[in-house]
């Protein structure tokens, strides 16, 4: 099981190998586990991909992008660091037109709107057999919404930092029996109390500044935001109520 907290050897390496790979995108790569084949939807320039064959993370990235230009640097940056012969790239619009002989699909780097839209048309994806790791930037409690009712369990999420602003990557399976998310979990889920990472504390802090802020002139968000303030009084989460006083 891949590590839920990004060890510090990523950042290294993308100081050695001369990549610019966001922090985003290498805290997606500390959820891979090693030997896997990763589909990359919306890979962009490839960095993602490169990296991991680099290091000998992934076994074999299919890289797409909906764009052809985008896809077309992912071709000219994977033969620049010798990685070619273990990446496919596919024009596709999501997962539409991809192999489907993966373990773990990667999506990073985009909206919620967009990430329900990806998932909506490629249902073949509900099979146990398939790993996501969603990395949101946005709307993320309505992705997580979207994820639990259509049987989609978070089965981990880490909070990191890029920049000024903080992100989640969670890894999520196909797990159709699991309990739903509560509207208060969608905003900050269980899957994240379990995770002591460092920012996990700012990120409780920002989610409830923002319910607290939208309350004050919308009182149908008043429970919301009880709910979300209760979690600090759990005797297991004192640490939490600690770290955001």
């Amino acid at each position: 099981m891949p590590s839920r907290v990004l060890p510090g050897w990523h950042f290294f390496w993308r100081k050695i190998m001369n990549l610019p790979i966001s922090d985003r995108l290498l805290a997606c790569a500390g959820f891979v586990a090693p030997g896997e084949r990763v589909a990359d939807i919306g890979c962009d320039h490839g960095y993602l991909g490169i990296y991991l064959l680099q290091k000998n993370i992934a076994r074999f990235v299919i890289a797409s992008d909906i764009r052809p230009q985008p896809l077309q640097s992912a071709v000219r940056n994977a033969a620049k660091y010798g990685v070619s012969d273990r990446m496919s790239f596919h024009l596709s619009d999501g997962a539409a037109d991809i192999p489907r002989d993966f373990d773990t699909l990667v999506c990073a780097g985009m909206g919620a709107d967009t990430m329900v839209s990806i998932l909506e048309a490629a249902p073949w994806l509900k099979d146990r057999r398939y790993r996501l790791i969603l990395q949101c930037q946005s709307k993320t409690p309505l992705l997580r919404t979207y994820l639990s009712r259509q049987g989609w369990r978070i089965a981990e999420e880490s909070v990191l930092r890029d920049g000024r602003f903080l992100y989640t990557v969670m890894e999520v399976w196909y797990q159709p029996d699991y309990p739903r998310l509560t509207e208060a979990e969608a905003h900050f889920p269980p899957a994240l109390l379990e995770n002591p990472s460092k920012e996990v504390p700012a990120y409780y802090q920002w989610v409830v500044g923002g319910i607290a802020l939208a309350a004050a002139h919308q009182p149908e968000k008043k429970p919301l935001l009880d709910a979300l303030e209760a979690l600090s009084q759990i005797p297991e989460l004192t640490w939490l109520k600690e770290e955001t006083t």
